[in-house]
């Protein structure tokens, strides 16, 4: 028979008792701490009581980080540790002896922890916890390691509060590589959070051997610019510049020791990741007259000038902008992640004007949509500008597709087409990411070396921009060459939406938003974006409207047999299309949905434009002009750019023509047989 041996609690406490005392000279290398934080994370989420909020929780465990720190820093070899559990010592004594040193941490970190602090935790908890610690010299780990850590630790601690999103080490380490820190530079994030950004410029620094540096940092969140202190001096720095302001108050209103330091035309180097939201706007006159992006600005024939009339509010992100190059000195660069609607928007258009006003455009990265999930689903870029008068003739663009994870955040891996994964040469698989590769292909460009372009660098003229719309995605190189193909087969006419609407051969409108609450009123569809699949309308759509309601929108709306239903608006959606059959004319659009009609057939049939609607080359053009703004994709008015391939050979339009309209039959058909059987239903 087995047995399962079972230990009480008085058993387990007594072979957790430590067994020797520590000495510096003892304490061994670590390559865990990853591990060993998440275990501590969790222990105090689990087990110690009053401490629950994961802010607190990160307060509490940066105490104990910085008492572990200084203890390695001010040990000798051959001396005692006392961050540790000794033989026979009783819990209060070993209480005593931490929050002594604790006492001696606040006295040399005085501008990271305030006098009153204490270490909120139980003698048995604090044991635990110093346990998990007590055997490793941290000062001694990979900066690589440290950094991991770190950010695993405060990453789950801190999610989005006011705008503020941790970057992705990846994009941290893209930017770096582009913007290369030199040694000598004043270097500065204007909105540092807990200090990502200044750890890996430091790491960098350190790596290539540039020890005459000048970092500097500003948050106005108190607790994550003390995180930054923190954490720069986890990986080595000796002397941290991290100030807790606002940066973008006016610098009068700074602490003197702060507008000593940091000033407007000083800094070589910016790299940062502002928070963002309209939800979090910058108010009031004093902050907003500062700003010449805090005032309208007039827009005539595509000339945008600035007014005297000032803003009720503006998010700031858009003020960041206008102070990271008030920071820059002349020759100065920037790096700024910023949400891709600023990049076309064409409410935000003015932004560029004022960029270009005092700063040249080096280059723009889009990232994919997973960069910042599960975090946020807003989208975002990466532009790239340096302080000069003249402005560059080209600009570096780049679409980063993959980053390395999914929507998730769980790491994604390079495949072979069969589906294999890829690995390195010691076995381990690839990350699917494109980071990497952009960066270098930036600075093939920057050196004059970019010889073959595609969706991870590619070279824009100035002159080629459209209304201040900076966009990658807009002047992706592949369609260019997908259109110089088809003029060269010389089989179709590429004839711009646009124009056939100016024509007026075809007709196209924006259907409504009824109101949520007449959903489920009555039985006439109220036809939305998820309603359209495979080139036809669900016979059962779920917000079915009252015949009262229909009535009301009948005129407008005017739906008629064989007009098409085309998604501009709607994540993922955007580009499908269904034609409107007999069995569907009674019913409403949502206003997400445009309605397209023929009205010169004998330019072109709707069968065939359904058809190219749906072409693989234009279902790319639209995939390029589909511009995220916040959360939310539209095409917008853009779909007017799309290029028709339509046919030389009227004979091919006829016979192709034909095949639609059957498959259109037939699916019709189909839903009526369908309608009928489950009429006859009980």
């Amino acid at each position: 028979m087995k047995t399962t041996r079972v230990f009480d609690l008085f058993v387990t406490a007594e072979m957790a008792k430590p067994k020797k005392l520590i000495y510096k000279k003892e304490l061994l290398p670590i390559n865990n701490l990853k591990v060993i934080f998440g275990e501590i994370r969790d222990y105090f989420a689990g087990n110690v009581t009053g401490i629950t909020r994961d802010e607190k929780i990160a307060q509490n465990i940066m105490r104990l980080l910085c008492c572990k720190i200084y203890d390695e820093k001010s040990k000798q070899p051959e001396e005692l540790v006392e961050f540790a559990n000794r033989p026979n010592e009783d819990k209060n004594t070993f209480l005593k002896r931490i929050k002594k040193l604790f006492e001696k941490v606040k006295s040399k970190y005085g501008d990271i922890f305030q006098q009153d602090e204490d270490i909120e935790i139980s003698a048995n908890d604090l044991s635990f916890i110093v346990k998990t610690m007590e055997n490793y010299y941290l000062l001694g780990a990979d900066r690589d390691i440290i950094a991991d850590a770190f950010e695993e630790l405060i990453g789950r601690s801190f999610r989005g509060g006011e705008g503020q999103f941790f970057t992705p080490r990846n994009i941290v380490n893209m930017m770096i590589n582009i913007m290369q820190p030199k040694a000598g530079e004043k270097i500065l994030d204007p909105a540092c959070g807990s200090g990502g950004f200044l750890a890996h410029i430091l790491r960098h620094l350190l790596l290539t051997d540039k020890n005459h540096h000048y970092i500097a940092g500003i948050d106005k969140d108190l607790f994550l610019s003390k995180l930054a202190k923190i954490y720069l001096t986890i990986l080595g720095e000796s002397e941290c510049h991290i100030f807790c302001e606002n940066s973008l108050e006016r610098p009068e209103k700074w602490n003197k020791q702060t507008s000593d330091l940091i000033q407007l035309g000083a800094f070589d180097l910016i790299l940062t990741n502002p928070p963002f939201g309209a939800k979090i706007p910058v108010i009031g006159t004093t902050l907003l007259s500062q700003y010449e992006l805090g005032h309208y600005w007039n827009n005539k024939n595509q000339s945008w000038t600035t007014t005297d009339k000032l803003r009720n509010k503006q998010p700031p992100q858009i003020l960041f902008i206008e102070r990271i190059i008030q920071f820059l000195k002349e020759g100065g660069r920037a790096g700024i992640v910023l949400p891709e609607g600023i990049f076309g928007n064409p409410s935000d258009r003015y932004i560029w004007e004022y960029i270009k006003k005092y700063a040249s455009i080096i280059g723009i990265v889009s990232l994919s949509q997973e960069t910042f999930q599960p975090s946020t689903h807003t989208k975002t870029s990466v532009v790239f500008l340096e302080k000069i008068k003249q402005n560059r003739k080209n600009i570096f663009f780049a679409i980063a597709k993959s980053v390395g994870h999914n929507k998730n955040g769980k790491a994604t891996y390079e495949m072979n087409s069969s589906g294999q994964y890829l690995c390195d040469k010691i076995g381990n698989k690839i990350l699917d990411d494109e980071t990497f590769d952009i960066a270098n292909s930036f600075n093939l460009y920057l050196n004059g070396k970019l010889k073959e372009e595609n969706h991870l660098g590619f070279i824009v003229s100035i002159d080629e921009i459209k209304e201040n719309i900076y966009i990658p995605e807009s002047y992706n190189p592949e369609i260019k060459d997908k259109i110089s193909k088809i003029k060269k087969a010389d089989k179709y006419t590429l004839t711009a939406f646009g124009d056939l609407v100016k024509n007026e051969t075809l007709h196209i409108k924006r259907g409504n938003e009824i109101g949520s609450q007449y959903y489920g009123t009555g039985e006439i569809p109220f036809i939305r974006t998820t309603d359209i699949v495979n080139w036809e309308i669900k016979m059962d759509t779920v917000k079915s409207v009252s015949e009262a309601i229909y009535k009301k929108y009948k005129p407008q709306q005017d739906i008629k047999q064989n007009d098409i239903l085309f998604v501009n608006d709607g994540t993922f959606l955007i580009g499908r299309s269904g034609m409107v059959t007999n069995l569907d004319i009674k019913s409403i659009i949502q206003s997400h949905i445009r309605k397209i009609r023929v009205i010169k057939n004998e330019t072109i049939n709707p069968y065939y434009l359904f058809y190219l609607l749906n072409f693989r080359f234009v279902q790319q053009q639209i995939e390029v002009k589909t511009f995220v703004q916040a959360t939310l994709s539209t095409l917008g008015n853009r779909i007017m750019e799309i290029y028709l391939p339509i046919h030389k050979d009227k004979s091919e339009i006829e016979k192709i023509s034909k095949e639609i309209k059957k498959i259109i039959a037939t699916k019709a058909g189909l839903r009526k047989k369908s309608i009928e059987l489950l009429k006859k239903s009980i």
